[in-house]
C-alpha cells in the first residue's frame, strides 16, 4: 500500500470545508434546542415527555433512514442526495416560524431528520471517495473531531440567539445555514457507486422499524412502566424487525448491508463504540442544559460558554488517536475512552440541588477526553472494513450507529427523568390549586414559572420540584453510566488489538451481478475465512 502522503487540490479542500460544515450543521441541530428547552416548556406548555419527543423526533428519523439514505448516495450520487437533504432541512426548520405548536414542533423536528438523514451519510462517504488513501485517515480524523465539538457549537449558536431573540430565532437560523450550505454543496465533487446497485426497500422497512420501535419502547417504558402493553408492543416488534433485517439481507441480491460485516471485530466493535458515545453524549445534554439553567441560574449563552472547556481535549486528543489505534490497536484506545465516558457519567449522577459549575466541570471533561480518544479510531474502523465502492453505506453505519445511540441515550434520559420527576412531585399535586397541577406536574421549567407568578409563598414549591428533577437525573445519569461501563468492557474484549488484521470483503472477490445470492454469500464468506486465517499476506493490515 502507497502511503506516500498526496498533495490536496482546492477542490477537495472546498470538500473537505464543506463537508464538515454539513455535519456540523446535522449535529448542532440535534444540541440547539437543548438550551431552549426550559423557554420552549413556559412558551408552549409542553411537558417533560413532550420535551423529550421534540429533541427525540429528530434524532429518531435520522437513526431510521441514515442508512438507507447512505444508499441512495451511492447508487444516484452522493452530492444530489446532500443537496437534497439540505433543502428538506431547511424548509423543515422554518415550519416552527409558521406553527409552534407542542405537536408541530415534534412533527417539524421530525421533518429535518428526514433530511439530516440524507446530509450526514454523503458528507463522510463524499470524503472517502474524493481523497487519496494516504490523506483518507487525517481527513477522517477532521470530520470525526468536527462531528464531535459540533453539538457545543450548536449551544452557542443558540445560545447567542436566545440572548437577543425567541428561541423560534433557532429555527430560522438553521433554516438559513441550511439553504446557504445547499447552494454551496452544488459545487463539490460528486462521487456515485459505479455498479450502480439496487435499492433495496424491504431492508430499508425493516431496519427503519427496528431502530424507531426500539426508540419508542426506551421513551415510554420508564413513564408507563416495561410492562405496558404498548412498551412490550414497541420492543418485541424492534426484536422481529431486526431479526427480519437480517434474513432479508443475507438472501436479497445486493442488501443494503452486508450483515456479515459485523462479524469482523473493527466493523462490529467500531460501530457499537460511535453508538455508545452519542448515547452517553446526547443523553447527558438533556440533562445538564436544564440544571445549568434551573439550578445555576445560567442564560442560555452562558450556559453554552460553560460547555466550551470540552472542546479542548476533545479536540486534542482526536488529533492524537488515530497514531495511537494504528500503534496499539483499536481496543485500548475504545476501552479506556468508553470507559472514561462511563466513569464521567457516574459523576454527574452525583449531583445535588446545591452542586455547583466546579462539581460539573470535572465529569465533562472527562467524558470529552474519552469521546476524543474513541471516536476518530472506530469511525476509521467501519471504513477500513468496507469495500470502497461501498463508502456511502459504511458511512451511514457510522453514522446510524451514532443516531441510534444518540436516540436512545436521549430516550433514556429524557425519560427516566420524566419519571423520576413525576413519582417525587405527584405527592404535592393535590395541595396546589386546580389550574397549577398541570404545569407543575409537567416540568421543573413549568412549576418554577407557576412559582414566580405565586411569589415568596411558593418556595416549598420550588424547591420540591427541584428535588423531584434532580432525583430523576440523578437516576438518568446512573443508568447512562451503568450502560456505558457495560459497553467498554464488552468493547475491551471485542476490539481488535494491535497485532489484528482489518477483515473486510473486498470488492474483488465479492460475487459479479450475474451470480446467485448464495454464491454471493459464499464468496464473501470465503474472502472472510481467507483473510481471519491469514491465507492472503496483501490483505493484512493494522488500523490506519
Amino acid at each position: 500500500m502507497d502511503t506516500t502522503a498526496v498533495r490536496l487540490s482546492g477542490r477537495q479542500w472546498w470538500l473537505l470545508t464543506v463537508a464538515c460544515m454539513g455535519v456540523a450543521l446535522v449535529v448542532a441541530a440535534m444540541a440547539g434546542l437543548y438550551t431552549a428547552l426550559p423557554e420552549i416548556a413556559a412558551d408552549t406548555g409542553a411537558t417533560q415527555q413532550q420535551l423529550t419527543w421534540i429533541i427525540d423526533g429528530y434524532t429518531l428519523m435520522l437513526a431510521c433512514l441514515v442508512l438507507p439514505c447512505g444508499a441512495l448516495g451511492d447508487r444516484y450520487g452522493r452530492r444530489l442526495v446532500l443537496v437534497l437533504g439540505l433543502v428538506v432541512f431547511s424548509v423543515a426548520s422554518a415550519l416552527p416560524l409558521a406553527l409552534d405548536s407542542p405537536t408541530w414542533l415534534i412533527i417539524a423536528r421530525a421533518l429535518a431528520g428526514v433530511g439530516a438523514a440524507l446530509v450526514m451519510p454523503s458528507t463522510l462517504s463524499l470524503l472517502t471517495a474524493n481523497f487519496p488513501e494516504s490523506r483518507r485517515s487525517a481527513a477522517i480524523a477532521i470530520w470525526a473531531g468536527v462531528t464531535g465539538v459540533s453539538a457545543v457549537v450548536g449551544f452557542l449558536g443558540s445560545g447567542l440567539l436566545l440572548e437577543f431573540y425567541s428561541w423560534l430565532s433557532i429555527f430560522a437560523g438553521m433554516a438559513a445555514a441550511g439553504a446557504v450550505l445547499a447552494v454551496a454543496s452544488c459545487t463539490v465533487i460528486d462521487s456515485t457507486d459505479d455498479t450502480r446497485p439496487a435499492m433495496d426497500p424491504l431492508g430499508a422497512v425493516c431496519s427503519a422499524a427496528a431502530v424507531g420501535l426500539l426508540v419508542v419502547g426506551a421513551i415510554e417504558g420508564p413513564v408507563r412502566g416495561w410492562t405496558d402493553p404498548l412498551v412490550l408492543f414497541a420492543l418485541a416488534g424492534a426484536v422481529l424487525a431486526g431479526l427480519g433485517f437480517v434474513f432479508v439481507e443475507l438472501r436479497v441480491r445486493r442488501p443494503l448491508l452486508d450483515v456479515r460485516l459485523f462479524a469482523v471485530r473493527g466493523f462490529g466493535s467500531g460501530s457499537v463504540a460511535v453508538g455508545m458515545q452519542f448515547l452517553a453524549a446526547f443523553g447527558t445534554f438533556l440533562l445538564i442544559m436544564q440544571f445549568m439553567q434551573l439550578f445555576l441560574g445560567y442564560s442560555a449563552l452562558k450556559s453554552a460558554v460553560a460547555l466550551t472547556p470540552m472542546v479542548v481535549p476533545m479536540i486534542a486528543l482526536a488529533m492524537v488517536a488515530p497514531y495511537l489505534a494504528e500503534r496499539f490497536g483499536l481496543r485500548l484506545p475504545t476501552l479506556i475512552g468508553v470507559g472514561m465516558i462511563g466513569i464521567a457519567l457516574l459523576g454527574l449522577s452525583r449531583l445535588t440541588p446545591d452542586s455547583g459549575y466546579t462539581d460539573l466541570l470535572w465529569p465533562l471533561l472527562v467524558m470529552s477526553s474519552g469521546l476524543g480518544l474513541s471516536s476518530p479510531p472506530a469511525t476509521a474502523a467501519i471504513i477500513a472494513n468496507t469495500p470502497a465502492a461501498k463508502h456511502g453505506v459504511a458511512s451511514a453505519v457510522n453514522d446510524a450507529a451514532r443516531e441510534v445511540g444518540a436516540a436512545v441515550g436521549i430516550a433514556i434520559a429524557g425519560s427516566v427523568l420524566a419519571a423520576g420527576y413525576t413519582d417525587r412531585i405527584a405527592p404535592i399535586l393535590p395541595q396546589l390549586p386546580e389550574q397549577a397541577r398541570e404545569p407543575v406536574g409537567g416540568s421543573l421549567a413549568a412549576a418554577m414559572q407557576v412559582a414566580e407568578e405565586a411569589g415568596p409563598q411558593a418556595d416549598p414549591l420550588v424547591d420540591a420540584a427541584q428535588s423531584a428533577f434532580m432525583h430523576g437525573a440523578g437516576n438518568a445519569a446512573l443508568a447512562l453510566g451503568v450502560v456505558t461501563l457495560t459497553a467498554a468492557v464488552l468493547l475491551g474484549v471485542w476490539a481488535p488489538g494491535r497485532n489484528a488484521v482489518t477483515v473486510g470483503i473486498r470488492p474483488d472477490v465479492v460475487a459479479p451481478d450475474s451470480e446467485s445470492p448464495a454464491d454471493e454469500a459464499s464468496a464473501g464468506e470465503r474472502a472472510a475465512v481467507r483473510l481471519r486465517t491469514g491465507n492472503d499476506d496483501s490483505e493484512k493490515a493494522t488500523l490506519a
